[in-house]
Parts: C-alpha cells; sequence; structure tokens
C-alpha cells in the first residue's frame, strides 16, 4: 500500500473518530500495515466541527498529519466547506448525500455518494451512520480489504452493539458495490452530473 492520506470530517456525535480508528485498526493491525491517527474537535464535542486525519502506508509514516488528502470522507456541510479546498488533485471524495451538497471541487476529483443517515436509520439506529459509512468507503476505495475492516468494527466497539455495528457495515458495503459504480462523478462533469449524486 502507497502512502495514502485520509481525512474523515463531520460534527460531533456523528463517530468521526470511531470510523478513523476503525480504518487505521484495519490496516494496521489485521494487515500489517502502519498507520497514524489524530484528531480534532471544534468548541463543542456535540454539535461541533470534528475530523479525524488518517495515514496509512505499508513503511512507517514518518509525519502523522495529512497535508493533501487523497481521500476525503465528510458527513456535514460544514466539513465540506471546510475541508473539500485542501483535496488532493484527483482525489476521492465520499459524502453522506442527504446532509452534503457538492459544488467547487477540486479538478480531476472524483466523488462518490451515500445515503448512510438513511441506511442506518433502516436498521432501526441512526447513531451507527459512521459505520455504514465505513462500509461504503470499503467498497468503493478498495484500500484495505472488507474482512479486515469488519473484524475491526468487531474490535472497536462495545460487545452489546458488535452485531448491529457489523450489519451497518455491511449494508454501507452492500449499498457500494450495489450503487457507486454508477454513481461516481467527476468535478468536470456536468454540476447537474455531480447534483445527480443528491436526494432533494
Amino acid at each position: 500500500m502507497q502512502l495514502t492520506e485520509i481525512r474523515i470530517a463531520g460534527f460531533g456525535g456523528q463517530g468521526v473518530i470511531l470510523s478513523a480508528i476503525v480504518i487505521g485498526k484495519a490496516a494496521s493491525i489485521f494487515e500489517g500495515d502502519f498507520a497514524t491517527m489524530t484528531q480534532s474537535f471544534g468548541p463543542e464535542a456535540r454539535g461541533g466541527a470534528c475530523s479525524a486525519q488518517v495515514i496509512l502506508s505499508e513503511s512507517p509514516v514518518l509525519y502523522p498529519y495529512v497535508t493533501r488528502p487523497d481521500i476525503l470522507v465528510v458527513m456535514s456541510q460544514e466539513a465540506y466547506t471546510k475541508f473539500a479546498p485542501e483535496l488532493k488533485h484527483g482525489g476521492t471524495l465520499v459524502i453522506e448525500q442527504d446532509l452534503v451538497r457538492v459544488g467547487d471541487l477540486p479538478s480531476g476529483t472524483t466523488v462518490f455518494s451515500c445515503p448512510a443517515t438513511r441506511l442506518a436509520e433502516e436498521l432501526g439506529k441512526k447513531m451507527v451512520l459512521n459505520i455504514v459509512m465505513v462500509g461504503f468507503y470499503a467498497a468503493v476505495t478498495d484500500l484495505v480489504k472488507p474482512e479486515s475492516l469488519r473484524q475491526a468494527v468487531a474490535d472497536s466497539v462495545p460487545p452489546a452493539f458488535k452485531e448491529l455495528n457489523l450489519k451497518a457495515f455491511d449494508k454501507g458495503f452492500e449499498y457500494g458495490k450495489t450503487h457507486a459504480p454508477g454513481d461516481a462523478a467527476t468535478a468536470e462533469e456536468s454540476e447537474s452530473d455531480v447534483k445527480s449524486l443528491e436526494v432533494h
């Protein structure tokens, strides 16, 4: 695995940090690669801006902070507005499609969208939208093996919620494999094509 910079962002209470922990743990513990994770919060723990940075590499990571993310996962409009300009040219943007409206993307960006909140609600718990997003991320990036991510999910949540979170991961992964190949868009495509990723 070549060095890959990932930023996950949203607002406090969406499980941003846990998402980053799962991805880093999957790569480092269950696949034997190297990973670092750093995090930052806004003025409020819940409801304020929140982001986490994950760097994955097959060799030791010398600098743990993301400079220009290769992959940006955003779960709120505020996070999109703040971090989308940092995305690397040719990078990948993964959005919660009901909460994020896309515009003014860096050239060459590939966009994938997932209705993670609605999919989580179908499972009866809106709070697992972050793990739905991790499953979707696994399907569209192929960066970390899905079985490694499933193991990391099971290892990172309380036992009482393990089954629910694994179902959330599977639901996001299935949605990604079923819908994402046809839903991807690039920044060069027309605004109407990008908006087709969103639900109005």
